[in-house]
């Protein structure tokens, strides 16, 4: 452990001791302080701050598409990647009131594997199960970090289920990559009953209360996990708001959960699944998810939008939501990322932002 420092957080006036060793993003999570972050790798920029007072900072490796070297010279930060030397006072750029008091406490456990089944050619179905007394608690579309047993290394994924407290057990949805890391040892060598080690939870893709504000959630291959962990939650709680799904798939071969999904349509009167298929012909909808949403909805102000997929998608549906009236700061999205995108010429895997 190195020495320890305090950290100032405005415009909230939020305090926290951080340890050399730590970066501020991983002390604010262990004090429970939720900060704005996604990939917690320095590429996606969502922690990006500015230091209003103290200079001793040193980053970990990053992304200078996240962090341009001119934004450095003038004092911004990322959070994610940032280990103080001396007491600092920082500025929060992207913060959310409702949430940043709301965290929970990072825990390090161990899980075993109970399950693995492919549910399209590209996408597995994996269920670990808690080693050890008490439940990993966690905020519905959260996720957690999985070590890639023999490196020194982890990937994070979103849970799809709501809650470890009655069964133990954490659900995922991970796509495959050849050569990914962790997803290549998953379909490879993984098998029931081996251990894992894992850490969360993270993530602010939560359901906001809003109960007047009409539900778009927009997703894509892996990108279901979070947004049917919030279906599910908001059926258990009985939350019947007006809600849409769009998912986009290139073909029939493509879908999952489709049958749960539909389900849901009968637990939550208000709630539409709509999926649209790329490259099948079909009786559904066709074309590019965001094309279909931008027939379908001519008019989505006052609406929160969930946005979660490949980084294509988020990218083409951040904006085309604001143009059809959703307000920025209402939506919310995981954007999945490669590792490549920090320098990692070997790994290919997908990542939580």
């Amino acid at each position: 452990m190195g020495g320890k420092h305090i950290v100032r957080f405005e415009p909230v006036g939020i305090e926290i001791e951080v340890d050399e060793d730590q970066t501020i993003l991983r002390a604010a999570a262990e004090q429970g302080v939720m900060l704005m972050h996604g990939c917690k790798e320095g590429q996606c920029a969502s922690c990006k701050s500015f230091v209003l007072d103290g200079e001793d900072i040193d980053l970990d490796r990053y992304s200078t598409f996240a962090l341009p070297e001119y934004e450095l010279d003038e004092g911004y930060t990322l959070l994610c990647r940032a280990h103080a030397f001396e007491d600092l006072t920082i500025e929060l750029l992207n913060y959310d009131e409702e949430m940043i008091r709301s965290g929970l406490p990072i825990q390090e456990r161990t899980a075993e594997v109970v399950a693995i089944t492919p549910v399209t050619h590209d996408l597995r179905h994996l269920v670990l199960k808690l080693s050890g007394p008490g439940e990993l608690k966690f905020f519905p579309g959260q996720y957690v970090d999985l070590r890639v047993p023999g490196w020194d290394a982890s990937r994070s994924f979103s849970m799809a289920n709501t809650s470890s407290r009655d069964s133990g057990q954490l659900e995922f949805v991970i796509k495959v990559y050849p050569g990914g890391l962790f997803s290549e040892f998953l379909d490879t060598e993984l098998q029931v009953g081996h251990q894992l080690e894992l850490s969360g939870p993270f993530g602010v893709f939560t359901l906001r209360d809003n109960p007047g504000a009409r539900l778009v959630f927009v997703g894509g291959g892996a990108g279901l996990a979070p947004i049917v962990s919030l279906l599910r939650s908001m059926a258990d709680r009985s939350i019947d708001r007006p809600a849409t799904f769009y998912y986009g798939a290139r073909t029939r071969g493509d879908l999952c959960f489709t049958d749960e999904l539909r389900e849901l349509e009968e637990r939550l009167p208000q709630f539409r699944f709509v999926p649209a298929l790329s490259e099948d012909e079909w009786d559904g909808e066709s074309g590019l998810i965001t094309d279909v949403v931008r027939r379908l909805e001519p008019d989505l102000t006052g609406a929160d939008a969930y946005v979660c997929g490949p980084p294509p998608m988020v990218e083409a549906a951040i904006p085309l939501l604001e143009r059809l009236g959703v307000a920025t700061k209402h939506i919310y999205y995981d954007k999945f990322t490669t590792t490549g995108d920090a320098g990692d010429s070997k790994v290919l895997e997908a990542g939580n932002l």
